[in-house]
């Protein structure tokens, strides 16, 4: 395993000392652990230099061969208990490095560390060497677990309280909401799971606004021991969201607002190619339902007339003209993603393309291709040294995405420009609803001591197919259908400070958010 420069290094040592002392040998035996303690071989050590008697100075290395891999469950006391988990669903994650027969290596061992982690199964992982003492100079991994409680439930409540007469808050006028969630994970040991939540802001009267998901996870499909790394996903859903192709663009009164509630059933297999890239592929079947602020059905969008009464003489919200739409389509998703942290500074590129594919069944027998495509690049503008507590590079950010649709187009899939994924500086949807769009934005970051600030510039425009939407709600609704905004903002945490300059009416705004942009 000693590479020939070392081999010649200490050839060299011996050629120039002349003849063989202790002090020689030292060196020799420092030289030999240092490389392999550098390329992360702990366990490695020089143990004898043979007869001396001899004119060969033979130096014995006990590398440190794993002879035995021990997976050991324990309880919150520290006892060594029978464990749930199935061993082959651990020792899949396992690097090839740490299995029997291969040298001991810490940095195979961290990456096992990040493995087993990565299976959410797990509150303590530990892998730990230690010596065979039945083989002499052999190594004994240890990976000692404890494993997470199988079944878990939760209760998140909060209070919101409307007006009563008067305008003053009465104790009847307390809504109770707030969500339930439930998981059986690990099921049969195999990490199979069943996840559902029930979340209403009124417990009391929630047929109102009731949202639910139950899921199933099953991964390993082709079984545990077979190296593809498929995940077969099943769920039944119900969700409401408010829509962002009925808003209205500047200086419209505000637009009454449209509620799509969907619910149906939705079956996908990912299998993953790494640890970040992978390719899902499924079915969805649901129903659409578009209604106003009051839970009535709307099957047309509503304006504020001058009189200060509400019109529904707006867009049509559904293909079938009803309010109510059944469908059913193919779904997949492929990502590729490259992307890795230089001292916490995100570096790589990111492309996600996803593709819906209409099947002709449901209301209005709907048949269509809607297709986007978004490319992210992280460029490192300087090379750093990498460590703990070193600073991260600058990074210049660049991002496109375009979205199309070939084929009915239901207002509620439009395709929306503006917010805080889509132009910075702009309201969700305000720039517009269109069947094909195209955004692009550049954001150069900077590092300031422990976090980062930067700088951006984005646009975003319909391509002139806003007009192609079913009642061009973009038309109806005065909205621009392009945009484009700049401005700067610093990173504190979780949260994104910003300053976007609305470039359509050149005013400028700040804004809180959470999570990333890109």
């Amino acid at each position: 395993m000693l590479p020939m420069l070392v081999h010649r290094e200490i050839l060299q040592m011996l050629r120039d000392q002349g003849k063989v002392s202790a002090r020689l040998l030292q060196k020799i035996r420092d030289r030999v652990q240092k490389w392999y303690h550098d390329e992360g071989y702990a366990c490695a050590q020089v143990v004898n230099f043979g007869n001396l008697n001899t004119k060969e100075v033979v130096c014995e290395v006990v590398e440190g061969d794993i002879t035995q891999l021990v997976i050991q469950f324990q309880d919150k006391l520290g006892n060594v208990v029978e464990g749930n988990t199935q061993n082959p669903v651990i020792r899949r994650e396992l690097p090839k490095q740490l299995r029997q027969g291969h040298v001991f290596n810490i940095e195979a061992g961290k990456q096992a560390l990040r493995n087993i982690n990565s299976l959410a199964l797990f509150s303590n992982i530990e892998v730990n060497p230690r010596p065979d003492e039945k083989n002499e100079g052999g190594i004994i991994v240890e990976i000692k677990l404890k494993e997470l409680e199988q079944k878990q439930a939760e209760v998140s409540t909060e209070w919101s309280i409307v007006p009563g007469r008067g305008g003053r808050p009465t104790l009847a006028s307390l809504q109770p909401g707030g969500t339930v969630s439930f998981e059986h994970r690990n099921i049969k040991g195999l990490n199979r799971s069943i996840l559902g939540s029930v979340t209403t802001s009124n417990f009391l009267n929630p047929q109102d606004d009731l949202a639910f998901k139950l899921e199933y996870v099953h991964p390993y499909l082709d079984g545990v021991t077979n190296p593809r790394n498929r995940t077969l996903r099943a769920s039944c859903f119900n969700s409401r969201k408010l829509s962002p192709v009925f808003t209205g663009g500047p200086g419209v009164d505000e637009v009454p607002p449209i509620w799509v509630d969907r619910a149906g059933l939705k079956a996908n297999i990912t299998e993953n190619f790494t640890r970040q890239s992978k390719f899902t592929y499924g079915l969805v079947m649901e129903e659409v339902t578009t209604r106003d602020e009051s839970s009535h059905i709307s099957p047309y969008g509503q304006r504020i007339l001058p009189s200060g009464g509400i019109s529904a003489d707006g867009p049509p919200t559904t293909l079938s003209g009803t309010g109510i739409d059944r469908l059913a389509f193919l779904q997949a998703n492929i990502t590729r993603d490259n992307t890795k942290y230089v001292n916490g500074a995100i570096v790589g590129q990111r492309n996600v393309f996803q593709l819906d594919q209409g099947l002709g069944v449901g209301s209005n027998f709907p048949f269509f291709n809607r297709h986007q495509l978004t490319c992210t690049g992280f460029i490192q503008l300087k090379q750093v040294e990498e460590g703990a507590g070193k600073p991260p590079p600058p990074v210049l950010v660049l991002h496109g995405h375009y979205g199309g649709c070939v084929g009915d187009l239901a207002s509620y899939d439009a395709f929306t420009l503006g917010g805080p994924y889509s132009v910075r500086g702009y309201n969700m949807g305000e720039l517009g609803a269109a069947r094909n769009i195209l955004e692009l934005a550049a954001e150069l970051r900077i590092p300031v001591k422990n976090t980062h600030m930067y700088v951006f510039a984005e646009h975003g425009s319909d391509l002139g197919s806003s007009k192609l939407v079913k009642g061009n709600p973009t038309e109806v609704y005065r909205r621009m259908g392009h945009g484009s905004s700049y401005g700067l903002g610093a990173k504190f945490g979780l949260v994104r400070a910003e300053y976007a300059v609305d470039h359509n009416s050149g005013t400028g705004s700040l804004f809180l958010r959470f999570g990333e942009r890109f």
